[in-house]
């Protein structure tokens, strides 16, 4: 039941009921990430006429955070290239990373030594900078 309501009233989680109806009806899918997340486009890559090109979207596969698509998805997401990643043999070069969501925000961001939410201090100045103080 919770997960009907979930559905049903918000637009975060996973998708809405006219977002699966109208992927029903007008969707192909065009294939997966390793995140989970299913990519969809315009049945036979039918040309939207208001727009000019063909209509592509993603359901993701659990909270709906664009930080999740990898570069490649992102790349056809956007009609930067037409050949989704499913279609092409791409190896990654040994010096690229795997790609991860932006954690901004959350317990895993990246907070740098001596970043008030790092826990840690400041370093003391080293008396090359003098505060400024109101009136001087």
């Amino acid at each position: 039941m919770k997960e009907l309501l979930l559905q049903i009233f918000t637009w975060w989680n996973k998708t809405t009921p006219g977002t699966s109806l109208w992927t029903r009806r007008f969707g192909e899918r065009v294939g997966q990430d390793e995140f989970g997340n299913v990519y969809y486009r315009t049945k036979g890559g039918a040309v939207d006429p208001l727009l000019g090109f063909d209509r592509r979207w993603v359901i993701y596969s659990g909270y709906a955070d664009s930080t999740t698509i990898p570069p490649g998805w992102y790349g056809w997401m956007h009609h930067r290239v037409d050949t989704p990643p499913t279609e092409e043999n791409y190896t990654p070069r040994e010096w690229q990373k795997p790609h991860q969501r932006n954690f901004t925000g959350s317990p895993l961001a990246y907070r740098p030594k001596g970043s008030v939410q790092s826990g840690g201090h400041r370093p003391r100045v080293t008396g090359d900078y003098n505060a400024w103080t109101p009136g001087e």
